[in-house]
């Protein structure tokens, strides 16, 4: 979490000295969902990821310079600088690609576990969303077809109450999870700034699906203390009270989290402090190897843009039939 926490502050930080590209949408205050989701999940398993999602790819292994060198448009990016803040994929690693599109990474997660299941394995998917995202019916469909086809998909939705800047009680008539519950499969709400409790939520969805092939969907009750993005206090907007972030303020799992640890006898304060100061180091490793990191050439800019047309993989005959 801290990890997380530190790296998306040092973002915010390059965007407003352009040393990334336009926006990034932050996550801070919400990383107690990305560690305990990330955690709990196997290494044959898959994830799929938001706009929002650099807690979720650092939490699933992604290497964190390689993911600054991304942000900042750098050829040593994990897609060599072409995808940026939105659009971070690691296939290697399970991760099958954040997503700018609200939802649309729901039917990547089916078809790819399908594909797995199908071919033998165990794998399971946590497939990241926000709020907003339930009223998308692209998120429906992928959840029917996983109920029907029996793809052991956790469907991860976050809510962090605000879908931008519409509040969640203007855009939904029911409650989040009797709307997933609707299709079949089993739903739960757990606090997502509990870390211990998200873990354990997983946990217990993964194993289901990996031993029955049963979805599963799981809200997150979370904030994020930030903007929709890092552009967002510029437009003057203001549809969030003092005395409402403030109380999710008084939850924030780097403070909590840490104290409960303390609490038991698990970590004490030079091991808080230690850890701060590896990932300090990491941070600023991460910036010094983004900078240093040539940009793409102009004339590769179609490179990697389309399939290559060739190979013992690529199919012989369009679906025009020539």
């Amino acid at each position: 979490m801290r990890l997380i926490r530190r790296f998306e502050e040092t973002c915010v930080d390059l965007v407003k000295d352009n040393e990334i590209a336009a926006v990034v949408h932050e996550s801070i205050g919400q990383e107690a969902v990305a560690a305990g989701v990330t955690a709990a999940l196997g290494p044959q398993d898959y994830l799929t990821s938001t706009h929002r999602g650099h807690g979720h790819i650092l939490g699933r292994g992604a290497d964190p310079t390689r993911v600054m060198a991304e942000l900042m448009g750098r050829t040593t990016g994990t897609n060599r600088g072409r995808g940026g803040s939105m659009h971070v994929g690691a296939p290697d690693l399970g991760i099958l690609g954040a997503n700018g599109i609200v939802g649309a990474g729901t039917p990547i997660a089916v078809g790819a576990t399908w594909a797995a299941r199908t071919a033998g394995g165990d794998a399971v998917c946590a497939a990241f969303f926000g709020d907003g995202a339930i009223n998308q019916g692209v998120v429906h469909e992928a959840m029917n077809l996983a109920v029907i086809w029996e793809v052991p998909v956790v469907f991860c939705c976050e809510n962090n109450l605000y879908a931008v800047t519409t509040p969640l009680s203007n855009m939904t008539g029911a409650p989040i999870t009797e709307r997933a519950g609707g299709v079949g499969m089993p739903v739960c709400s757990v606090d997502g700034m509990d870390p211990g409790a998200v873990h354990d939520a997983m946990s217990e969805s993964i194993a289901t699906g990996r031993r029955d092939g049963t979805p599963s969907f799981v809200e997150f009750r979370t904030y994020r203390y930030s903007g929709h993005h890092t552009a967002e206090a510029a437009t003057g907007v203001e549809y969030r009270s003092e005395t409402e972030m403030e109380a999710w303020r008084q939850r924030d799992p780097l403070v909590t989290w840490p104290e409960r640890l303390a609490a038991h006898g698990i970590l004490d304060a030079a091991g808080k402090e230690a850890i701060d100061g590896e990932v300090e180091a990491l941070i600023t490793e991460s910036v010094t190897f983004a900078r240093n990191s040539p940009w793409p050439e102009p004339t590769e800019v179609l490179d990697l843009a389309y399939a290559s047309g060739t190979g013992a993989d690529f199919p012989s005959h369009t679906w025009g039939g020539s």
